[in-house]
């Protein structure tokens, strides 16, 4: 295998697409946190919390039946599929735009961030859809590289663009809300002209496939929700009960977890298409060998990053934040984010393999009991504290539960333990440094 074949494949790919969302991700907000209020960047963060939860219902309900149904089909039927994924998804973005409208000419709130929310909230998401979409698309068809572009594209244009508003000194709250629907439309245009949306499909619907979707997609949806609201409840909290300031620096270690979320999300989106192609053809032992290869793989990847991550955490903060986040609880917490992090790789896997069993309800009820644990764990915590450590204390908690939870249903269906994981992930993990330093020796004699 030469560097370059290397280079292509769909884990690289993958891993250097959402490393594309990462990098422009953490410019951008060292960009907002040294150019906006507190206050500003609280209410946008509260505003990316709503958004990311309306996205979760739109993703939820789909983004895992577009690959389990148009991966590998007969043209004529893979038209059908994208028809009706574009007729759900666009019939949802309507409906939501049209509550949000409802919504927003017969209420008036005192909460000038949540009236910020409401005045915003349709348009802009409306405006993600044909991204979205597409990115679904792309997944389905393994196109890594032109999902890299599309990132590159819709993040790379809205870094650019703040970095000029700074420099003009018109870096605000509205403009950044209106540069955020620009990008969007922007990376719209991309997709029509790379011709990769497929929207014309949206003519085509099949119900049959429709009424598949749907039955597919209502436990995945739910569970897309209760992750969604898992991952945003902690700000909500915060936000109700130490203000936008908190909030503000409640999200730099957030933000900085990217570090550790960037390989998990790479090898769950390619894990995932594996663990379904087996499935389809009937090597459910496959299923467990994946599985136990990718969980153990990045838990064993995870070791230097939380090492590295835990030494540098004052620095992390401060190259983010700038000097007036240095000192606060920032680095801290995310300290003890990095520390419980090396639980996520079993635990997310765990997920996704109840999912590809056909177990979708049974993964539901496992993200329901961490909302449930985070919900309570970030109340009780934040109340008794009244500080952000309060938050960061429910963080082993909620994934242990899931943990815990999930472990317990998988071994139902296969005979594993957890040392098993971690073997097969030491063993996996020697054959691809192996297999990568013999590559580059034999490049270099050539």
């Amino acid at each position: 295998m030469s560097k370059v074949s290397g280079f292509k494949n769909k884990h690289f790919l993958a891993l250097a697409g959402n490393l594309v969302i990462s990098i422009f991700g953490v410019a951008t907000m060292a960009l907002l946190y040294r150019s906006m209020s507190k206050s500003d960047i609280g209410t946008w963060f509260l505003f990316l919390s709503f958004i990311g939860i309306a996205d979760g219902i739109r993703s939820g309900f789909l983004s895992t039946g577009t690959v389990k149904f148009y991966s590998g089909v007969e043209l004529d039927r893979g038209k059908k599929v994208l028809g009706s994924v574009w007729f759900i998804a666009l019939s949802i973005s309507l409906l939501l735009l049209l509550l949000n409208a409802i919504v927003w000419t017969t209420t008036q709130l005192q909460n000038p961030q949540i009236q910020i929310v409401i005045n915003w909230f349709g348009i802009t998401f409306l405006s993600s859809l044909p991204f979205t979409v597409a990115i679904w698309i792309l997944m389905a068809e393994e196109k890594y590289e032109l999902i890299l572009w599309l990132r590159l594209v819709n993040t790379g244009s809205m870094f650019v663009i703040i970095a000029i508003l700074i420099y003009l000194q018109k870096m605000t709250l509205e403009n950044l809300l209106l540069l955020n629907i620009a990008t969007y439309l922007l990376t719209a245009f991309f997709c029509v002209i790379w011709r990769i949306s497929n929207f014309r499909t949206v003519l085509k619907p099949s119900k049959s496939i429709m009424l598949e979707l749907m039955h597919f997609g209502k436990y995945s949806l739910a569970s897309s929700i209760s992750s969604t609201l898992l991952r945003s409840v902690d700000t909500f909290i915060i936000n109700y009960i130490l203000g936008p300031a908190a909030l503000a620096i409640y999200n730099l270690p957030c933000k900085l977890m990217e570090i550790v979320e960037l390989p998990l999300r790479s090898f769950t989106s390619t894990g995932m298409s594996a663990m379904a192609t087996a499935m389809n053809n009937h090597k459910k032992e496959e299923v467990l060998m994946i599985f136990k290869k990718y969980a153990g793989m990045l838990s064993f990847a995870f070791i230097p990053i939380v090492l590295g991550g835990i030494l540098l955490a004052d620095v992390a903060i401060k190259i983010l934040g700038g000097p007036q986040y240095h000192g606060t609880e920032a680095a801290n917490i995310f300290r003890i984010f990095l520390l419980f992090s090396m639980l996520y790789p079993i635990d997310r896997f765990n997920g996704i393999t109840l999912d590809m069993l056909h177990l979708p309800q049974i993964n539901l009820q496992k993200v329901l009991i961490m909302l449930a644990f985070s919900i309570v764990g970030n109340y009780v915590g934040i109340s008794l504290v009244h500080n952000l450590y309060g938050a960061a204390f429910a963080s082993p908690l909620i994934i242990i539960s899931g943990l815990l939870f999930g472990h317990f249903y998988l071994k139902k269906h296969f005979h594993f333990t957890i040392k098993d994981i971690l073997v097969t992930g030491l063993y996996e993990s020697k054959q691809i440094i192996n297999k990568t330093i013999s590559s580059f020796q034999k490049s270099g004699n050539n």
